[in-house]
C-alpha cells in the first residue's frame, strides 16, 4: 500500500518518505490507498452516529468542565470564605491560579493530545480535575484551597484543545462550526446549572459537612464518576470505532478526504512545531484569544448564551465566511460597550444601559467560530494540537488581564475599564481582517505551487459543501498528471506542506 507518485504530482516527495512516516495517519490502517464510494444517505447516517456517541461526551464533559469551575462563585455564598479566614485577596487569588495553573500546563497538553489517545488521555484528565474538585471539600485553609484549585485548573487546561481536535477529526469542516457550537455552548448551560445546583445542595442539612463542603464533595464524585463513563463511551478514531461497522468506518474516513487534515497520527513532529512558530496567523490566532477573553470580564454575567453560539455558528456553516460572521457579531459588542461609556447613569437611560449590556451578548459567539476557524485552517495532527494549545494560552491570560482593567477607584461606572475593552473589541476586529488577508496570501501561494507541480491553480473546496461529493464527483478529480485529487489527505502533512489544502475564511 505504497504510494507512488512524485513531487511533480503530490507537492511533496513521497517516494522519498518511508512506509512508517508517510502512513503514520490512522486512516492508513482502515482503507490504504483505496477510494471508498458513498453516497449523501451514507455520510449523514455516519454523521448521526458519530454524533450520537462522540458528541454527546463532547458536551457532557465540557459541561462538567465548566461547573466544577463554576460552582466556587456558588460556594462562596455558603461561608466558604469565613470558614477558611480568607481575607485581602486571597479569594481573587482562588479564582485567578486557576488560569495559571492552566498556562503552566500547555506545553504537556500539545503532547499528550498527540502521542497518548485520546480514550485515555480525557478520562485520564477528567479524573483527575474530579478529584481535585472533591479534595477542595477537605480544604481547611487558603494553602490547601490555592492548591486544589491549582490542579483542578492544571487537569481542566487540555479540555478545550483535546476536543477542538477530536471535533477535525471526525467531521467535515461544513459541520464543524455548529459540532463546536453544541459542544462550546454547554459553558452557558453548566453556568445556570451551577447557580441551581448550589442551592438545593447548599441547603441539604448535615451535621459532618459544611454547604460548601457537600457542593465540592458532590460535584467532584460526579466527575469521577464520569470519567469511567467517558472511558466507555468515546473510541480514540474511526479505525477503533465501536459503532461502526467496517463498511462504516472506511466510509467515515473517506468521507473526510477532502478536510485535507487528516484523522490523527500518534507521531509527535517537530517540524510542525517550526512551521507553526514562523506563521503570522499563529499569532493572529492567540491575539483573538487573549482579546475575546479580556473583553469577556465585562459581561461574564451572561455565560457564553445558548442561542448567541447556535446562531453564529449556523451562519457561519451557512456563508462559509467564519470571518465575516465573526467580526459582523462584534459589530453589537462595539456599540454596546460604547453605549455603556457614553451614557449617564441617570433613570432615563436605565432601559437603554440595559440594551446595551445584552448587546454585550454577542461576543460569545467568538470563542467557537475561532476554535473551528483554526482547526480548519491547519493541518497535520501535532500542529493542530500546539495552535489549539496555543488558543488554550491565549484564553488564560486573557481571563487573567481581563479583571484588572476594573478597579474599585472607578467604581461604580468604570469609564476606564469600559474604554479598555471598547479598544479591545476594534482591535479585534482588526486582527480578524488581518487574518484574512493573511488567508489570501496563503491561498495564493498554494495555486502556485498547484501550478509548479502541474495541478490545477485553483482546487474547489468539497469539504465546505453542505452534502457530500467525492473528489470524483467534481470538476477537479485529478491533478495535471492524472493522479486523482486527495492522495496526500492522510499523510499526516501540514497545511502548508500539503498542496491540495484549502484555506478557508
Amino acid at each position: 500500500m505504497e504510494l507512488q507518485h512524485d513531487s511533480a504530482a503530490g507537492g511533496v516527495d513521497v517516494e522519498s518518505r518511508s512506509p512508517a512516516i508517510h502512513h503514520r495517519d490512522v486512516a492508513a490502517a482502515v482503507i490504504g490507498d483505496e477510494r471508498i464510494r458513498l453516497t449523501e444517505e451514507d455520510n449523514v447516517r455516519i454523521k448521526r452516529k458519530t454524533d450520537k456517541t462522540i458528541l454527546v461526551v463532547l458536551v457532557c464533559i465540557y459541561f462538567l468542565q465548566v461547573l466544577d469551575k463554576a460552582v466556587l462563585g456558588t460556594a462562596s455564598l455558603f461561608n466558604l470564605k469565613e470558614d477558611l479566614g480568607l481575607h485581602g485577596n486571597q479569594y481573587s487569588w482562588i479564582s485567578s491560579i486557576h488560569s495559571i495553573a492552566q498556562l503552566g500546563w500547555q506545553p504537556f497538553s500539545m503532547w499528550l493530545i498527540v502521542r497518548v489517545p485520546h480514550r485515555i488521555v480525557m478520562p485520564t484528565l477528567v479524573l483527575g480535575w474530579g478529584i481535585s474538585q472533591a479534595c477542595m471539600a477537605a480544604c481547611k485553609n487558603f494553602g490547601s484551597l490555592l492548591a486544589a484549585r491549582f490542579f483542578l485548573g492544571l487537569f481542566e487546561a487540555g479540555c478545550l484543545p483535546l476536543f477542538g481536535v477530536i471535533t477535525s477529526q471526525w467531521y467535515r469542516r461544513a459541520k464543524q462550526p455548529v459540532r463546536v457550537a453544541v459542544w462550546h455552548s454547554s459553558n452557558g448551560t453548566a453556568t445556570i446549572v451551577a447557580s441551581a445546583l448550589s442551592y438545593g445542595l447548599g441547603r441539604i442539612p448535615s451535621s459532618l459537612l459544611k454547604p460548601w463542603q457537600t457542593i465540592f464533595l458532590f460535584t467532584g464524585l460526579l466527575t469521577i464518576v464520569s470519567a469511567a463513563w467517558g472511558y466507555w463511551r468515546l473510541d480514540n478514531n474511526i479505525s477503533t470505532a465501536r459503532f461502526l461497522n467496517e463498511r462504516e468506518k472506511q466510509q467515515a474516513v473517506e468521507r473526510l478526504r477532502a478536510n485535507q487534515t487528516g484523522t490523527g497520527s500518534r507521531e509527535f513532529k517537530w517540524a510542525h512545531i517550526k512551521e507553526m512558530l514562523l506563521e503570522p496567523k499563529s499569532y493572529l490566532w492567540l491575539a483573538m484569544s487573549v482579546l475575546v477573553n479580556i473583553g469577556a470580564s465585562v459581561a461574564s454575567v451572561f455565560g457564553p448564551l445558548f442561542i448567541v453560539i447556535l446562531g453564529a455558528s449556523w451562519a457561519a456553516r451557512s456563508a462559509k465566511l467564519k470571518s465575516a460572521v465573526l467580526a459582523s457579531f462584534m459589530v453589537p459588542v462595539i456599540v454596546g460597550s460604547a453605549m455603556l461609556y457614553a451614557l449617564d447613569r441617570g433613570p432615563s437611560q436605565k432601559a437603554l444601559l440595559v440594551v446595551a449590556y445584552y448587546f454585550l451578548a454577542f461576543m460569545f459567539a467568538g470563542n467557537p467560530l475561532i476554535v473551528s476557524w483554526i482547526v480548519g485552517n491547519t493541518a497535520g495532527t501535532t500542529k493542530q494540537s500546539v495552535i489549539m494549545s496555543v488558543f488554550q494560552t491565549g484564553l488564560a491570560v486573557g481571563n487573567i488581564i481581563g479583571p484588572l482593567l476594573f478597579h474599585e477607584k472607578d467604581a461604580p461606572v468604570y469609564l476606564p475599564g469600559l474604554r479598555g475593552i471598547l479598544g479591545v473589541f476594534v482591535v479585534r476586529i482588526a486582527c480578524i481582517g488581518i487574518q484574512v488577508a493573511n488567508l489570501v496570501v496563503l491561498s495564493k501561494l498554494q495555486s502556485k505551487k498547484r501550478v509548479k507541480n502541474g495541478k490545477a491553480a485553483v482546487i474547489e473546496d468539497h469539504s465546505m459543501k453542505t452534502t457530500y461529493e467525492s473528489y470524483d464527483d467534481g470538476k477537479d478529480s485529478s491533478d495535471g498528471a492524472g493522479m486523482p485529487l486527495g492522495q496526500q489527505a492522510f499523510l499526516d502533512l501540514t497545511d502548508r506542506e500539503n498542496d491540495e489544502f484549502v484555506y478557508i475564511y
